[in-house]
């Protein structure tokens, strides 16, 4: 008991007499800590975000937003589709087409210091011919005339590997065999950021919740996080993309115009979410015809369509598989009930691949850059048209709005094509799919 007074006698004592250092430690010691976990975030220095994103990528096909970050393109995409320039300062055809020119920018650097010129800009095409007469002027000749090339050499470009232009450079790369599981980027001014790869949405969730990453971009359900009270949270309209239920036109069912557009009548769209989508063509492209046939949710007139087909082909019932990836199961199940309110037996299928052999099947889908959507819908395409539509008035509309040059022409033939096309109805154009983006407050 003396020994434990005397400890703290001898405790007090010291206190007593340093208090004053005591208390200035203490206090420095917060103010430290304040500028250390607020202070220097706000102000950026060498501050590292590590970001989670969902897919596989191998190099060459890394998101485009992460491309052009570290690279520019001859030209690159205004908001409304329209091409501007951007490495290149001009651009023209001399042959309706076939040939085109383009005059670089003076004083453009590669971010390893040498200068940029036509002969170290490493664009590759299989079926394109590349000419360099002079260090501006890079000149591609192509097998057929093509208006939509110079959205194509929008892509990013970049002397060898992922050295570009951009204002971020590649600090590092992690592969696992061919995939890539993290790049490392820094900017100029130092700052640096990480992407991290996961294969599925579930997986880049659990990445955020374990602390792996501090941010998530382009999710599609916030879900668990809407109710953490310490993330932000942020969404835009992806008008880069669309979910539609594409329809296979060569099916014994499917077949015929009437039931695929009763089948678009019958679904509730005001109860998927996201902004309306009506066409193939971005709502803010250029080309967009925003008077194409609206179907418009309309259960009375899809019933009574589904009944004059089946009294016309002498049925009593008919059955639907509706294929959908994992992500969007509750959206197809919201389809599938539609479905079944207006007299239609429907088998729900969930699948985690494009199938090859389909009735109907919910997807999202990725609205190329130039309107020209030749592969996906023209009659010759047999890999990329996975509804097998065939239309000899369309056909003809694709292959004029690839090789018509005047701009306001070819917006007058994609204005009718989309008419034509969303008639036919060989895929029902439901919503632009709102995404997330979520980090830590």
């Amino acid at each position: 008991m003396l020994n434990l007074r005397y400890i703290f006698r001898l405790i007090g004592a010291f206190f007593s007499r340093f208090k004053i250092l005591i208390f200035l430690g203490i206090g420095l010691g917060v103010v430290f800590f304040f500028l250390l976990n607020f202070l220097l975030p706000a102000i950026g220095l060498n501050q590292t975000v590590r970001i989670g994103e969902t897919g596989r990528y191998v190099v060459s096909s890394l998101p485009a937003p992460i491309l052009r970050l570290i690279g520019d393109g001859l030209t690159k995409i205004d908001s409304d589709g329209s091409i501007i320039p951007d490495l290149a300062s001009s651009w023209e055809t001399t042959d309706k087409g076939k040939t085109w020119i383009f005059t670089l920018k003076d004083n453009i650097y590669w971010q390893d210091g040498e200068k940029l010129t036509s002969k170290n800009i490493n664009y590759q095409f299989s079926d394109v011919t590349i000419e360099q007469p002079d260090d501006k002027t890079i000149i591609f000749k192509l097998q057929n005339a093509y208006s939509a090339f110079p959205a194509v050499v929008s892509r990013p470009t970049f002397k060898s590997g992922l050295l570009g232009t951009g204002e971020w450079k590649v600090s590092k790369i992690s592969l696992n065999g061919s995939i890539v599981e993290q790049i490392d980027l820094v900017s100029k001014d130092k700052e640096k950021m990480v992407y991290k790869f996961y294969p599925t949405e579930e997986r880049t969730k659990t990445a955020f919740e374990l602390g792996q990453v501090d941010k998530l971009e382009d999710l599609f359900s916030i879900s668990p996080f809407d109710a953490w009270p310490k993330v932000k949270i942020e969404s835009v309209t992806d008008t880069s993309e669309f979910v539609a239920v594409f329809f296979n036109t060569k099916d014994n069912t499917l077949q015929e115009k009437n039931l695929r557009q009763a089948l678009s009548y019958a679904i509730d769209k005001t109860k998927l979410g996201g902004v309306r989508a009506t066409s193939p063509i971005s709502m803010d492209s250029w080309a967009y015809n925003p008077q194409v046939k609206p179907y418009d949710y309309d259960p009375d007139k899809a019933k009574q369509m589904i009944d004059d087909y089946k009294k016309t082909n002498k049925l009593d019932e008919i059955s639907i598989n509706l294929s959908t990836p994992p992500l969007l199961l509750s959206k197809a199940e919201l389809i599938a009930n539609d479905w079944r309110a207006v007299g239609l037996n429907i088998n729900l299928q969930v699948i985690t691949t494009v199938p090859t052999d389909f009735q109907a099947f919910l997807a999202i889908f990725d609205i190329p850059d130039d309107p020209d959507q030749y592969s996906i819908w023209h009659s010759t395409q047999t890999s990329a048209n996975i509804t097998q539509y065939q239309d000899p008035r369309v056909d003809k509309l694709l292959e004029d709005g690839r090789s018509q040059i005047d701009l306001e022409s070819r917006r007058k033939i994609y204005l009718d094509f989309q008419r034509f096309l969303v008639e036919d109805s060989p895929a029902a154009f439901l919503y632009y799919p709102t995404i997330y983006s979520i980090s830590r407050k």
